[in-house]
């Protein structure tokens, strides 16, 4: 994926984000909408998790050092992690504190009843641009994988979070404004505490799915399968007669670690060995560009 792409995402919803908070928190301050401050603190949360992406994304492109000979790549996931941590509690968890409260005490709109309506009409617009522009980021590398397949499976944290996010703040607007509008409709303030906990409810299955997937990235990946094919088909070649085995790693979303055992013929000199090992190194990295790291070691096959 361009982290370039990635970026783009980042500073639309950053955008979006920003100017939608501050209305949404005038919003509140004049009506008293549980509705409202839960959407104030998750367009607030939302807005430092795209701080935090482009954070880790300027960090991740530090050049390698004796402490960290393999670079600083995965520190895009550490980050994607942290992101999670932050839409679980400061998103999540303050908004269903926000309808058990509002439950406890519920209260009419009874004033600057229709700014609610408006502002958050005006945020689904605002979130909807930043969702449009993160879906087409993300086509540009999905191909033809399903929404579902290129969450679980994109090695670049970025878009996956914007588009969750993205997604859940759209259907958190809905839900907040399903909540203010019953609210207004039956002077019941109790709808305004429903629409807050679905808010809530949201956000920590989001946080969660977010956690989950930067998990295992965290723990270390292999490259996708396609990539993997590749290496195997692109390491047999003169002087290499077969792969005995294989391994690779993503050191960061670009950035891949390929350890190889090959089988090179019997009776083969040091110097042929080594310019087998050369010609097979880059014929891997005229296959898949973002295998950086390679290490083979010559082999016999043995029953």
């Amino acid at each position: 994926m361009s982290h370039g792409g990635g970026n783009r995402a980042i500073v639309a919803a950053l955008a979006a984000n920003l100017g939608i908070a501050v209305t949404k928190f005038i919003a509140y301050l004049l009506t008293s909408s549980s509705s409202m401050l839960a959407e104030s603190v998750h367009s607030l949360a939302d807005s430092g998790n795209q701080l935090l992406l482009l954070v880790g994304g300027k960090r991740a492109r530090r050049a390698a050092d004796d402490e960290h000979p393999f670079g600083y790549g995965r520190e895009r996931y550490v980050f994607a992690f942290v992101v999670s941590i932050v839409l679980f509690s400061l998103g999540g968890l303050f908004a269903l504190y926000e309808a058990w409260h509002k439950w406890e005490d519920p209260h009419p709109i009874e004033s600057w009843k229709w700014v609610p309506v408006v502002v958050l009409v005006a945020a689904i617009g605002l979130e909807g641009f930043s969702f449009r522009t993160a879906i087409h980021e993300s086509n540009l590398v999905r191909g033809k994988q399903s929404w579902v397949s290129f969450v679980r499976t994109a090695k670049a944290p970025e878009l996956p979070v914007v588009l969750l996010e993205d997604f859940g703040a759209l259907i958190g607007l809905v839900l907040a404004l399903l909540g203010v509008g019953l609210t207004l409709a039956t002077g019941n303030g109790e709808w305004d505490a429903v629409g807050t906990a679905g808010i809530g409810v949201l956000l920590v299955l989001i946080a969660i799915v977010l956690a989950l997937e930067t998990k295992s990235l965290l723990l270390g990946e292999s490259a996708t399968k396609s990539d993997v094919a590749a290496i195997k088909s692109a390491l047999v070649g003169p002087g290499v007669s077969s792969v005995i085995h294989l391994r690779t790693l993503h050191l960061g979303p670009e950035e891949v670690l390929v350890a190889a055992k090959i089988e090179v013929p019997a009776a083969t000199t040091a110097a042929d060995v080594a310019a087998a090992i050369d010609a097979a190194e880059q014929r891997v990295r005229e296959a898949v560009p973002i295998a950086r790291v390679i290490y083979l070691e010559p082999d016999l096959r043995r029953d």
